[in-house]
């Protein structure tokens, strides 16, 4: 699954793992909002790599695996973050997340046949330093976020995004470069 080869999407290891997943993410999304130390040390179980204790995540909060999930320092996602980490999703410093923002690496068949068998695929996702995902965005398999970037609100993120720009829409594509030193 990681090295980005076809997987079954029915293998028992694999769905064993995903209900032990579902099971923290519980334990998780049950703790009352103000329990931070709680939060923070689930979330050190849960994901692969957080870089400092300046994590938030609001609740609810929901992944597949979360040991692909990689993040940086002084990380922050708004509520209903959502990330299908089939492969490994990598998150910068000082990353904000809005709400309702989805990030997804498994791939599927657009032939039915195929995409029956449950045979699937992933692909990682980028995101750099310093960037801004505003609320609802969603973004795709093998996709790179450059860093100092902002993506708008409700943008589906199919291709690259290059560094230090403003990109929005959908598909979501460049609507402006930044200066080295503007936010």
């Amino acid at each position: 699954m990681l090295s980005g080869l076809p997987y079954s999407a029915e293998d028992m290891r694999l769905l064993r793992e995903l209900n032990a997943t579902k099971d923290v993410i519980h334990r998780y999304n049950a703790l009352v909002p103000s329990q931070e130390e709680e939060k923070k040390a689930i979330l050190k179980e849960l994901l692969g790599h957080t870089a400092d204790d300046q994590i938030c995540i609001n609740q609810p909060f929901y992944c597949d695996y979360g040991k692909q999930i990689s993040v940086g320092k002084r990380f922050f996602a708004n509520f209903n973050f959502t990330v299908l980490d089939e492969a490994p999703v990598t998150i910068g410093d000082n990353c904000f997340i809005g709400p309702n923002v989805s990030i997804y690496t498994a791939c599927h068949s657009t032939d039915p046949v195929e995409r029956n068998t449950r045979r699937e695929w992933a692909e990682p996702v980028t995101i750099g330093d310093n960037v801004w995902i505003g609320g609802s965005v969603t973004i795709l398999p093998g996709v790179t976020i450059g860093s100092n970037t902002t993506i708008g609100a409700g943008s589906v993120v199919t291709k690259d995004i290059p560094d230090n720009v403003v990109a929005a829409g959908n598909p979501c594509r460049v609507i402006r470069k930044l200066k080295a030193n503007e936010d």
